[in-house]
């Protein structure tokens, strides 16, 4: 039986608003193993960026709790291993402009306490893997949309975590490049033994996860 990498349960989350509270998350409950891709469908404002950053320790639930395997092979709340058992990628990319491709991944490694030298050994490694070995130099502002979001992938990699959550990381390509980053992410996320849990509103790209879900109405449900 593979190992368990991260546990969310009963988390609930709900937004102030004007009438009352707004609830976003019901009840949600989720085991991750290791190995597996999980995908989460649903319509926009239906709270999947929400759960993300609620597994991912970037908000915390009104109740509930996640737990993630860390580095030291225990599970543990996710805000105590930021950069280290979780990595994010975003639909924006988040790419410190001012750097380089090469210093955007180095710099996720050296936040989690990695000194310099070994650092940007890992991120020149993780760069060359997802193909942009020629483009290391390359500020985000030199690089296309799909340039970029390898750029993403290798810094959510750089620490090894055990769950890479990926937030509509298709969303600003073109279908092409698109599918090519869909390629590129689930191939590396399994060459790395890492978990994967994508938000997506492509019914294609959710079919390829080995796990599907939607959330609606703040439920999630097996799809």
């Amino acid at each position: 039986m593979p190992d368990v990498v991260l546990q969310a349960r009963g988390l609930t989350k709900a937004f102030a608003a004007p009438a009352g509270p707004l609830p976003v998350l019901t009840d949600v409950s989720l085991e991750i193993f290791a190995g597996d891709s999980v995908s989460i469908r649903g319509s926009s404002g239906s709270g999947k960026t929400t759960l993300l950053q609620l597994l991912g320790g970037l908000d915390q639930p009104d109740s509930g709790e996640v737990l993630i395997l860390a580095p030291d092979t225990s599970l543990v709340a996710p805000h105590s291993s930021l950069g280290r058992g979780v990595g994010f990628v975003f639909q924006n990319y988040q790419l410190m402009p001012e750097l380089t491709a090469l210093e955007n991944v180095a710099l996720a490694a050296r936040i989690a306490g990695v000194p310099s030298e070994a650092a940007t050994a890992e991120a020149r490694s993780l760069l060359t893997q997802v193909g942009l070995g020629a483009r290391l130099e390359h500020l985000p502002s030199k690089l296309s949309g799909g340039e970029c979001q390898r750029v993403a992938i290798a810094r959510a990699l750089v620490n090894r975590p055990s769950v890479i959550l990926a937030d509509e990381p298709t969303g600003n390509l073109d279908e092409r490049t698109g599918a090519e980053i869909m390629d590129l992410l689930l191939g590396v996320v399994a060459e790395r033994g890492a978990a994967l849990i994508l938000v997506t509103h492509s019914r294609e790209f959710a079919e390829r996860a080995t796990r599907r879900f939607v959330l609606s109405g703040g439920v999630l449900t097996p799809a």
